[in-house]
């Protein structure tokens, strides 16, 4: 897409995104210049919330959106995974953005509801491990060292309790707020289901947590691989076992355990009901690969999205 390597600052979304449609389309059902099937004018609206990690490649869509779909507003929340499964099963939402699977007490929370729903892969993410450019000691930790420095013990944590030839500093966390896709993630994986280090400061704005680690050589801190990338002059991202997230090895799985998919879910009804928001995610999908890059994920394979496609198709 002609503009979809937009400059990506240390504050690369808000809370919530809100993008009418400005630009023009062309008319007489002819393919869009980015490759879109969206063809004819479309008017309405699309309500979607959920996760801050998924959102950079949300708020770019939606933005090139507006250019193809001027009488469509899409507006989008980030108030995390949890929180966007929330609204899902409130019926507030049109889509919900998750950077996790579906929980099972979700998916029954909204079968009793009665919100069918159906999920839509966007992109691969590296859960990348990070401290600022001024810790010049951490370059590779393991998973066990990891799971030493998150878990709550009682003890205040040293970075010498990992390394003796590290300072005898205390470890300043930061961790995304217990309603993301990425702390339930961390939480599975590196946690084993045991208590975060109270100490961490935890926020569902993942800028947050890029400024605290930015300005404390301490610090250290997880989030999306995006904002990693966006913020690469002023964080390092530290190698887990050896291995560091980059393309090759977050699509690979070779970034073990940290590799993990980024999803949306639509809620059927919308999809057959709405045509705005039919419209909007037929683009997510048929973009969201090249959006994924533009952003500093990892693309699916052609044929996921593919997939995606059909079982939208499906809901028409």
């Amino acid at each position: 897409m002609k503009n979809w390597k937009f400059k990506m600052a240390s504050t690369i979304l808000g809370s919530t995104l809100l993008l009418a449609a400005c630009g023009s389309t062309d008319e007489g059902g002819e393919t869009e210049e980015n490759g879109s099937s969206t063809a004819s004018e479309v008017e309405g609206s699309v309500i979607g919330d959920g996760s801050s990690t998924v959102a950079p490649i949300m708020e770019g869509i939606v933005e090139e959106y507006a250019g193809a779909q001027p009488g469509v507003q899409v507006t989008v929340g980030v108030s995390g995974t949890g929180g966007g499964f929330e609204k899902f099963i409130e019926g507030e939402t049109d889509f919900s953005n998750a950077s996790r699977p579906i929980k099972e007490e979700e998916a029954a929370a909204l079968e009793e509801a009665g919100i069918d729903y159906t999920e839509i892969l966007l992109a691969y993410d590296g859960l990348s491990v990070v401290v600022s450019q001024e810790n010049d000691f951490v370059e590779d930790l393991t998973v066990e060292d990891l799971k030493k420095l998150w878990v709550e013990d009682g003890t205040t944590k040293m970075w010498s309790d990992i390394n003796p030839e590290w300072p005898e500093e205390e470890v300043v966390f930061y961790a995304p707020g217990t309603a993301s896709g990425t702390y339930d993630y961390f939480n599975e994986v590196i946690l084993e289901d045991e208590d975060i280090v109270s100490s961490a400061t935890l926020s569902e704005d993942d800028n947050t947590l890029v400024q605290g680690i930015q300005s404390d050589p301490n610090a250290i801190g997880f989030f999306g691989y995006a904002y990693f990338v966006a913020n690469k002059d002023t964080l390092k991202v530290v190698t887990i076992d050896g291995i560091e997230p980059n393309d090759e090895t977050i699509e690979s799985g070779e970034y073990s355990p940290l590799s993990r998919p980024l999803f949306t879910y639509a809620k059927n009804s919308s999809m057959s009901d709405n045509e705005a928001a039919y419209d909007f995610m037929q683009y997510t999908i048929e973009n969201a690969g090249e959006m994924a890059q533009a952003v500093g994920y990892v693309a699916l394979p052609e044929e996921e999205y593919e997939n995606g496609l059909a079982d939208l198709e499906a809901l028409k």
